[in-house]
């Protein structure tokens, strides 16, 4: 039997012959990683705690550093908005049981104009469209300016029957990558490849694969638009499916399954458990722009709608409104179903990069002048200046905004230093680090590499950046030791946390 303090071990996507016995549980990791708690209080609403927060919140960062190369800016939108809102939006109508609904005192009218109104319902958002509909609609809007892409990370709340929460796979509070993008129709293709590059990229990062790619087609009854528009969407969709197909990446159709408003592509995993779970999707809508009453100025609108090209000078010289299609995006999906899945699939055993323990310094002993050095060491290797900054004038100077300090832990503790280090392999540290008095004196460290993904990574680092010899390396198998300075050390670990391995 396995002990509480010694967390499963897990793959992503496993093969038959590797799915492991018993199964990861991203519930029993979260505990033991002390990444998350659950409250009667709040049902379906994680409370993340440091480490937790820390993983979410370098999933986050990681995105947002993708964002310019894929053309999204990020904004900030509302959590809670009118019940007139939801009704354009239609969600009142289809979506007003999963929705979490609030009397609220009136600032104003529901409509714009209105008399001041007491006792109002509001409804806390499951969805960012409908706020992405309102910037959009904020400007008046060219031809030229699409396309316009928004990303937005603000917490959504969907009011999931409570039997059927689970962990941080199922939750009634939730934050989203969430992007849309308006575009022209004849942008859709390069959006939809654009997008689907994304997701690689990010899915490639993790290891996470192979994944599924499902295209879902109009509706047989209820959908919104012409046939033609959806044959035309659809067959945008399966170019660009076609294209990640010549990447070796397969896809499926799954007839009939899409929204009434659209079709779209799911992205689909499998956990430890075997179970499906969609991740990332990309939805094309064409009902929401039209509730909104969205449009921008293009030359030959007729053309224009239909996404195709005229060089008719008199029909050119025309303007006229276009309504945009938006193409709803997220790469992760929900950002606490994912870091589910990623505590499943690394089980524990973090890439240095996105670790919540990537190093622990423990001391030989309580000696005052060891484990005054041993903060020392924690403090360089953390990258933070030991003391603040000080201007001309005496005043403390602000850390840089991009700065993150890297949470290395430290056991100053007079237990003995073998049930320190057996404690530190239990909670899967990255890096075991042990100093004592001769370290003291020589200014070095002794720097134990656990089993992790970035093993390989961290091998090149420390030949080709530290300078350790091949001789100095173990053999394939055996743990990784080493003595190596204070200022190595710190060295290593700041470019070990810049690689995605």
């Amino acid at each position: 039997t396995r002990s509480k303090s010694q967390p499963p071990s897990a793959n992503l996507n496993p093969t038959a012959s590797t799915l492991p016995n018993p199964p990861a549980d991203h519930r029993e990791l979260g505990i033991a990683q002390q990444l998350f708690t659950t409250s009667p209080y709040s049902p379906g609403s994680p409370l993340f705690q440091p480490n937790g927060a820390y993983v979410f919140n370098k999933l986050a960062s990681f995105l947002r550093a993708q964002y310019p190369t894929y053309g999204f800016r990020e904004v900030i939108t509302p959590n809670i908005y009118k019940k007139s809102l939801w009704e354009t939006s239609g969600h009142w109508e289809n979506y007003a049981d999963d929705m979490f609904s609030v009397t609220g005192r009136g600032a104003s009218g529901q409509k714009e104009g209105a008399e001041i109104g007491e006792d109002e319902e509001f409804g806390l958002k499951p969805m960012n469209c409908p706020g992405h509909c309102l910037l959009f609609a904020s400007e008046k809007r060219s031809y030229r300016d699409l396309p316009i892409r928004f990303a937005d990370f603000s917490a959504l709340h969907r009011n999931e029957v409570s039997g059927s929460l689970s962990g941080l796979t199922r939750v009634r509070r939730f934050h989203q990558d969430d992007g849309h993008i308006f575009c022209r129709p004849s942008q859709i293709l390069q959006e939809i490849s654009s997008t689907l590059q994304f997701v690689g990229m990010v899915y490639d990062t993790f290891s996470l694969g192979p994944y599924k790619l499902v295209l879902s087609t109009r509706p047989k009854d209820h959908y919104i638009g012409t046939p033609e528009e959806w044959d035309r969407a659809e067959g945008q969709l399966k170019q660009a499916l076609e294209e990640q197909a010549l990447a070796g990446r397969q896809w499926s159709i799954n007839e009939g399954d899409g929204a009434f408003y659209g079709p779209k592509i799911d992205i689909i995993l499998k956990d430890s458990d075997g179970k499906e779970h969609q991740t990332a999707t990309i939805q094309l809508d064409f009902q929401l722009p039209q509730r909104f009453n969205l449009e921008y100025q293009a030359p030959a609108p007729e053309y224009e709608r239909r996404g195709e090209i005229t060089t008719d000078k008199a029909l050119l010289d025309t303007s006229g409104p276009v309504t945009p299609v938006i193409v709803h995006r997220a790469i992760l999906g929900s950002l606490e179903r994912f870091m589910a899945l990623l505590v499943e699939h690394y089980a524990g055993r973090w890439p240095c990069w996105l670790s919540p323990r990537p190093a622990i310094i423990l001391t030989v002993n309580d000696d005052p002048a060891v484990t005054a050095y041993a903060e020392a060491v924690r403090t360089e290797l953390s990258g933070r200046a030991q003391t603040p900054q000080l201007s001309r004038r005496n005043k403390a100077l602000p850390q840089q905004p991009g700065f993150t300090e890297l949470p290395v832990d430290i056991d100053t503790s007079a237990r003995s230093l073998g049930r320190k280090v057996r404690e530190a392999k239990e909670k899967r540290y990255n890096h075991i680090v042990v100093v004592g008095a001769k370290d003291v004196e020589a200014d070095t460290v002794q720097v134990e590499l656990q089993a992790q993904p970035d093993r390989e990574v961290a091998l090149s680092i420390l030949k080709q950046v530290i300078g350790v010899t091949k001789d100095q390396l173990p053999t394939e198998g055996k743990p990784l030791k080493l003595e190596l300075k204070r200022t190595q050390a710190s060295q290593y670990l700041q470019e070990l946390i810049k690689n995605f391995a």
